[in-house]
């Protein structure tokens, strides 16, 4: 029984990193991955221009970290769409997905293998921004400023935050187009249950508690401006790692299940 479990653990693991180098190479060669790619970098470069523009005219308190990170829906309302339109939504309108069930993989390693391929790309995307600190820094004679500009915690704390938000944001994207063959429709629902979990629990949040105080510590749970906040302060908490991971991977099972139910 344990070899069995074994032999099957490794046909499972060699079936998912063929499936993994198969949607990076996709990945690599889709125009929507560059332009994606570079409109990340456009404008959150101009956002960190602009942040820097704001501390050389007067001063201001916190740092331009956290007052970057603060930002982080802009890029995420298009680049999470870009990435994951394509991942099932093409295959589905191409055939290919259904030729892809016929072989020894399942539902679950295309789809796991498709959200870490889309995973991966988003996180170095956001890793690249770290060059905007360090090329000013490099460039300023002050040392003070340049810890200012290069506070650890902050970004450490920032980026573990767009770390682990990502992985909710990128199981929605796939979840979008595993609902549908188009791209466009794809991008525009994971564009819409982005903007609904990002900025309309927000509004939700402060208007629910005006009518209802005593829940406001339950809504802060579920709360993402809340989690960076707490992350950019350094305050580490359990909570916010079991809701992103336990939500990915509640949203990646139901992917599963859309691409079981249609081929």
């Amino acid at each position: 029984m344990t070899k069995r479990l074994q032999s099957h653990f490794e046909s499972v693991m060699k079936h998912f990193f063929s499936l993994l180098h198969h949607e990076l190479r996709a990945l690599l060669i889709s125009p929507s991955t560059y332009a994606a790619g570079v409109l990340f970098l456009f404008l959150m470069g101009w956002i960190y221009w602009r942040i820097l523009l704001q501390y050389s005219l007067a001063p201001l308190d916190g740092l331009p970290a956290s007052m970057f990170f603060q930002l982080f829906w802009l890029p995420v309302f298009f680049v999470v769409p870009l990435l994951t339109m394509k991942s099932v939504a093409e295959e589905r309108r191409l055939g290919t997905l259904e030729t892809l069930m016929t072989t020894p993989v399942n539902a679950l390693e295309i789809i796991v293998s498709k959200f870490f391929a889309a995973y991966l790309f988003y996180c170095l995307l956001w890793l690249l921004t770290l060059a905007f600190p360090w090329v000013i820094s490099i460039g300023l004679d002050s040392t003070a400023a340049s810890r200012h500009l290069l506070d650890g915690g902050a970004l450490m704390g920032g980026y573990t935050f767009v770390a682990l938000s990502g992985l909710l944001f990128i199981a929605v994207g796939i979840f979008a187009s595993s609902l549908t063959r188009s791209q466009f429709v794809a991008a525009m629902l994971s564009f819409c249950i982005l903007f609904i979990i990002i900025i309309g629990m927000r509004e939700l949040q402060e208007e629910t508690i005006a009518l209802f105080p005593w829940l406001g510590e339950t809504l802060s749970y579920v709360q993402i401006f809340k989690h960076l906040e707490d992350f950019s302060l350094g305050v580490i908490d359990t909570r916010p790692f079991f809701f992103y991971i336990s939500n990915c991977a509640l949203v990646l099972g139901l992917s599963v299940l859309m691409v079981e139910a249609k081929t």
